[in-house]
C-alpha cells in the first residue's frame, strides 16, 4: 500500500463512500478548533437552532463512539496532503448517517451533555460552509485606515476599484479562508508591487522520461496602476486550497506583505484528472509549485508568518479573532482591543 498525500487525489466517483456514510447529516457546520470538533456554524437558522445544539459545542462523541475513535478510525481513507485539510474533510463529513434521532454527546462551557438531534437529508440541512471570510460585500472599508478585500466573491473587472477605494488606508485584508471566484492573481497582485517580482516556479513532468521532472518557468508580478502603498494582510486557513494557495503565494512577494492564520490545504498547483478502468475516476497535483528560492509547498501548504487560530472561546462569541490580529497588525498596539473587535464583527 502507498500513499499520495495529495488531496486532489480521492476516488472522486466513489466518493460517496467514504466514511461516514448515510443520507443525512447534521444542520450545523464543524470545524476542528482546540484539537476538538466544535460547532461553528448553523446551516439552516430553523433546523439548526431547534436541534438544540449550540455554537461552541465540542462534540465529544456521535452514537456512542467517541470522536478522537471515529477521526483515528477513517484517518487512513482520507486521501488529503496534510493533517490541516484531513480534518477539514472530516469535519464537513462528521455528522453523516442515516436519517433521524442521532446520539450526540458534547461539552458546553465545561459540562457534559447529551442531545438527540436529528440527522436531515442534505436539502433540508442547508449548504455546509465552505468559507470562513466575512458575510457580505466583496470590499469594504472596516474604518478609515482599514479596507477589507474577499476572494470568494471577487470579480477582475472590480479589482482596479477597489484599490482605488482603498487609497490612503494604512492597510488591506485581503481574505483568501475561501476559493477565489475568478483568478485574480495578476489582475490584483501587479497593483501591491513597485518592481517586477518573482513569486513561484513550477516543475513539469518529462513524457519523454517517465519519473523525471524538470524546473520550468518562474512567474513574477509587474507593477501596474493603481498601486496600493499601504500594508498588506493575507489571511489562510485550511479552507484555502489550490488556486488559493498560489494567490496567496503571489500576494504573499508584494514589499512587506505577512500572512496571518494558519496552514493551508498543502494541495497548490493545477489538476490532472486521471480515468480509471471500471468507469472510476481520480486527479492529481498535475506540476510541482515551489517558492523561487525551491521551498515546495505541496503537502506543505502556506504557513502563515503569524499564527492566528479560532478559539472555542472565540466562536461561543461570534468572534473572528483570525481578522482581528490582521487589524492589529495594521493599526498597532494603541487601538483598543474592542475597537479592533468591532471592525472585526462577523
Amino acid at each position: 500500500m502507498t500513499f499520495l498525500h495529495d488531496t486532489h487525489a480521492n476516488l472522486w466517483s466513489s466518493i460517496d463512500l467514504r466514511p461516514p456514510t448515510g443520507a443525512c447529516r447534521l444542520p450545523v457546520t464543524v470545524r476542528f478548533i482546540e484539537n476538538s470538533a466544535v460547532v461553528t456554524g448553523y446551516t439552516s437558522v430553523t433546523t439548526s437552532k431547534a436541534s438544540g445544539l449550540e455554537l461552541g459545542d465540542q462534540i465529544t462523541a456521535l452514537d456512542g463512539v467517541p470522536t478522537a475513535k471515529l477521526v483515528e478510525t477513517w484517518t487512513p481513507v482520507y486521501a488529503d496532503s496534510n493533517d490541516a485539510s484531513r480534518l477539514r474533510d472530516i469535519a464537513r463529513n462528521l455528522t453523516n448517517g442515516s436519517c433521524g434521532p442521532a446520539r450526540v454527546e458534547v461539552r458546553r462551557s465545561d459540562r457534559p451533555m447529551e442531545l438527540t438531534p436529528s440527522r436531515l437529508p442534505n436539502s433540508e440541512a442547508g449548504p455546509i460552509e465552505s468559507t470562513h471570510d466575512l458575510p457580505g460585500e466583496t470590499f469594504r472599508l472596516l474604518s478609515k485606515d482599514v479596507a477589507y478585500m474577499k476572494l470568494s466573491s471577487i470579480k477582475s473587472v472590480d479589482v482596479p476599484h477597489y484599490i482605488e477605494a482603498a487609497k490612503g488606508t494604512k492597510g488591506l485584508v485581503i481574505d483568501i479562508r475561501d476559493y477565489p471566484s475568478n483568478f485574480v492573481v495578476f489582475d490584483l497582485g501587479n497593483l501591491l508591487v513597485q518592481q517586477p517580482t518573482p513569486f513561484a516556479s513550477f516543475t513539469n513532468a518529462d513524457l519523454s522520461n517517465p519519473g523525471a521532472f524538470h524546473r520550468g518557468v518562474t512567474e513574477s508580478l509587474k507593477p501596474a496602476a493603481p498601486h496600493y502603498t499601504g500594508k498588506v494582510v493575507i489571511l489562510v486557513d485550511e479552507v484555502s486550497q489550490s488556486n488559493a494557495e498560489y494567490t496567496a503565494m503571489a500576494f504573499r512577494a508584494a514589499p512587506g506583505a505577512i500572512v496571518v492564520g494558519s496552514t493551508t490545504a498543502g494541495a497548490d498547483g493545477n489538476v490532472s484528472s486521471i480515468p480509471i478502468p471500471g468507469g472510476l475516476r481520480t486527479m492529481i497535483s498535475g506540476i510541482g509549485v515551489f517558492y523561487p528560492d525551491g521551498r515546495p509547498t505541496q503537502r506543505i501548504g502556506i504557513v502563515a508568518d503569524i499564527e492566528v487560530r479560532p478559539t472555542i472561546s472565540g466562536i461561543r462569541l461570534g468572534r473572528d479573532e483570525v481578522l482581528e490580529a490582521a487589524i492589529r497588525q495594521i493599526l498597532g498596539s494603541t487601538v483598543s482591543p474592542s475597537d479592533i473587535e468591532g471592525m472585526a464583527h462577523r
